[in-house]
């Protein structure tokens, strides 16, 4: 939930927003229905009164066109439709009527210098992050030569520890055991660490380890985009397959993220594995396919075979 309050104070270093009207009404909520950042705020449109209505130059310009009777009537319909802000942009000074309205109906009205098309585009990038939807992921979240690595799998399998031997080869931890991922465009997943987390790492037998203090600076991150899931499994025959015909994927808040899966086993090193999985990842999203360029060499092979022996 998100008030309109929070949204002044969050901005407040971007946007220097000042109290004209219906300040009583700071924590009305801005309406969380699954909409997209660009239906939450947008220049002053009747049609959709229920998003925060921005009022530039222009704005101003087609409203005071009409008599104090129309104005009256499409502010009531704002309110009607659940308008949750009145933002006058580009330093206009609101009419006296808007004001009167406001404080009356207990709708806020701020204003700012800012232009009113970057005021929306700011806002809506706020909107978008501040309203994204979030799971939280058991695991460890890594940067791995650039790509955000969620490394998978059920207690006990060493991933604290594949983490740590990561770090040490100059990789970077981003969150341990609670990884807060949130989806910030359509097919954007980002993960952050939990501020309670922050820069720990818990291991089995050293307990938690601050790998800020430890290691360095560059040795953690404080959010990544993430692009592959390491999901790490016992040792069984026959686990998996040992040469997938295609890409596995893991469903993550309605976005598929690639995803390989490695054995735990005595002598091997998961470390290597990880980074080789890291390089093919990067090498696929370039439009390389390994396993698709063997099979179209073995196919022909088998044709240029078959053509010697007839």
């Amino acid at each position: 939930m998100l008030t309109i309050q929070e949204l002044v104070s969050d901005n407040a270093d971007r946007i220097p927003f000042t109290w004209v009207g219906g300040q009583g009404a700071a924590h009305r909520l801005i309406p969380d229905l699954g909409m997209s950042a660009a239906d939450l705020v947008g220049h002053l449109n009747l049609i959709h009164p229920s998003r925060i209505q921005v009022f530039g130059a222009e704005e101003l310009a087609y409203y005071t066109r009409f008599d104090a009777k129309r104005r009256i009537h499409h502010l009531e319909d704002l309110v009607t439709g659940g308008v949750p802000a009145i933002l006058m942009a580009e330093g206009v000074n609101p009419p006296d009527d808007l004001i009167e309205f406001c404080n009356l109906q207990q709708i806020p009205l701020l204003a700012t210098s800012i232009d009113a098309a970057q005021l929306i585009d700011l806002l809506r990038i706020y909107l978008g992050k501040r309203l994204a939807p979030r799971t939280t992921a058991h695991g460890v979240f890594m940067d791995v030569l650039g790509v955000g690595v969620l490394i998978t799998g059920e207690s006990g399998l060493g991933k604290s520890e594949l983490a740590l031997e990561l770090i040490s080869r100059g990789h970077g931890l981003v969150a341990d055991d609670a990884v807060e991922l949130s989806r910030t465009a359509p097919h954007v997943i980002e993960g952050q660490c939990p501020a309670l987390l922050q820069n720990l790492l818990e291991v089995r037998g050293l307990g938690l380890l601050d790998i800020r203090t430890i290691f360095g600076e560059t040795s953690v991150r404080r959010k990544m985009k993430l692009k592959l899931v390491v999901h790490l499994i016992r040792s069984t025959p026959d686990a998996f397959e040992r040469l997938p015909m295609q890409d596995q994927t893991q469903d993550i808040l309605g976005t598929p993220i690639r995803r390989v899966m490695l054995q735990v086993a005595a002598g091997r090193n998961l470390a290597v594995l990880v980074e080789a999985a890291v390089r093919n990842t990067i090498l696929t999203l370039r439009g390389i396919d390994t396993m698709g360029d063997f099979i179209e060499r073995q196919a022909i092979a088998i044709m240029e075979s078959s053509g010697r022996n007839d």
